[in-house]
């Protein structure tokens, strides 16, 4: 391979690998740039895009469409979003401080600071609202569901968070989801659900959005605290998939009644009918006081749990016998590394793909019937530009004085009429409101794929600008 090709996309290590919103593509970033790739089928990937000699922190595609958020570590405090197949930057936005992560729907783009987010329309850029004075969030730590519910964390202490509708632009509920402070979470690709990991790590809890409830309850391990990289629903929801620094990939099931017992719990409280054990976490524990533990465990659990109890807290007992374990698992060769890790469909079977910061992606089988150990079908080497690729560039080099840096004011409205961009080909013209709306909304638009579930038209409605009084 030529010394230009090695030299377009980094050496070994260092990569950050994430997943678009679908799983149909994925972003691998580096010191040297970012590379966008389109996932098809098992045995090729297909690269799409290559950008050059940047040294990029973020870069979020917006599903299979042509808007892809970029942050550079040159430049942490500024996001740039882009037009990727034009090769051209649409806009920048400069904030009080530095970048730590951007999440993307088809009406919001959302930009998560250490104490503050700030919520944008994402067809024309607006910031809609913002979020000030946060519990200190070092991590970026947040998610945003394709409903435009947005959670993150308002504690350093504990392991509670924030539901927020970030399409109605209100607070919705708060959730004491662990003891200890959060370490990953994410919705489902429906949005009703929420799972949460803490910085210990042993244990997996799924909530529902609608009412906050507890909804399951999954054991990762017992023996020792591990650093969760990596936490996701399938998109079908009815799996969740969470890595960490150990050596071992765990895959959970989500019992479809699990959910309805949530629902039922719910109502139950609101009547004020008392009825179940409360976990340390002050919720409800599933099963406790219910026929719910017999479904789920059995009269021999049962009778495990009932012994168990003259020797151990009542609490304990409960939280150790309803904690479900992985349906499938994955034995990593080296432990130490971060994966980003998916259920997705490929071709049409369910795949379990693991894309890992050494700069490669691993594909895995996974019986959804049965569970059980996952094996390694292929592996997909990221690290260096693939031949026979047309690339595209963004930007140019810094003497071209067709793109127009615009920094937002110090209300973090940006002015009219000042956006970056290249306006019909003529170098040196500004891009007007309109051309700016007509490029982000062109990025945006994409044509919908027949594997999107049939919420999708639900959850993807057309979008009309919104006037913030």
């Amino acid at each position: 391979m030529s010394d230009t090709n090695q030299k377009c996309f980094g050496k070994t290590g260092g990569f950050s690998i994430s997943f678009n919103q679908d799983y149909t593509s994925l972003s691998v970033v580096s010191n040297q740039g970012y590379r966008l790739f389109s996932l098809s089928s098992v045995d090729r990937v297909d690269e799409i895009f290559c950008s050059h000699d940047e040294d990029t922190k973020i870069a979020e595609r917006l599903f299979s469409s042509s808007l892809v958020a970029v942050v550079t570590a040159s430049e942490p405090h500024k996001l740039k979003v882009c037009h990727f197949k034009k090769g051209t930057e649409i806009c920048n936005y400069s904030y009080p401080s530095e970048i730590l992560s951007v999440k993307l729907n088809r009406s919001r783009l959302v930009v998560c600071l250490v104490d503050s987010i700030y919520i944008h329309n994402i067809r024309d850029m607006r910031l809609l609202h913002s979020i000030k004075n946060m519990s200190n969030n070092p991590a970026g730590l947040c998610t945003l569901s394709l409903s435009s519910h947005l959670a993150y964390p308002i504690s350093e202490t504990a392991g509670e968070l924030q539901v927020f509708d970030a399409g109605n632009l209100t607070s919705r509920l708060k959730i004491k989801a662990h003891d200890s402070p959060l370490s990953a979470m994410n919705f489902s690709f429906n949005g009703t659900l929420l799972a949460t990991a803490s910085e210990k790590g042993t244990v997996i809890r799924v909530f529902c959005v609608k009412n906050g409830q507890k909804v399951h309850e999954f054991r990762r391990g017992l023996k020792r605290h591990v650093s969760i990289g990596s936490l996701n629903f399938s998109i079908c929801a009815s799996y969740v998939v969470a890595s960490s620094n150990t050596e071992t990939v765990h895959i959970f099931r989500i019992d479809p009644k699990s959910i309805e017992q949530a629902e039922r719990r719910n109502c139950i409280e609101n009547g004020a009918v008392s009825g179940g054990t409360n976990n340390n976490d002050g919720e409800t524990a599933p099963g406790a006081g219910t026929d719910e533990g017999q479904e789920a465990g059995g009269w021999g659990m049962s009778f495990i749990a009932k012994a168990v109890t003259a020797y151990f807290p009542t609490n304990v007992v409960t939280d150790v016998f309803s904690q479900d374990r992985a349906y499938a698992t994955v034995q990593l060769a080296e432990a130490g590394l971060r994966y980003e890790c998916v259920i997705a469909k490929v071709e049409k079977e369910t795949r379990l793909l693991l894309a890992c910061e050494d700069g490669f992606l691993y594909i895995y089988g996974f019986d959804d019937s049965k569970g059980g150990d996952c094996k390694l079908i292929r592996a997909h080497d990221l690290r260096l530009p693939l031949f026979g690729i047309t690339e595209v560039d963004i930007g140019g080099n810094e003497n071209d004085t067709s793109i127009l840096n615009v920094q937002m004011t110090a209300s973090m409205l940006p002015a009219r009429g000042t956006y970056a961009g290249v306006l019909k080909g003529r170098p040196g013209d500004k891009m007007s409101d309109s051309d700016r709306c007509r490029d982000l909304c062109e990025a945006v638009e994409y044509p919908i794929k027949n594997s999107i579930p049939l919420f999708d038209e639900i959850q993807f409605p057309p979008v009309t600008p919104i006037t913030v009084e």
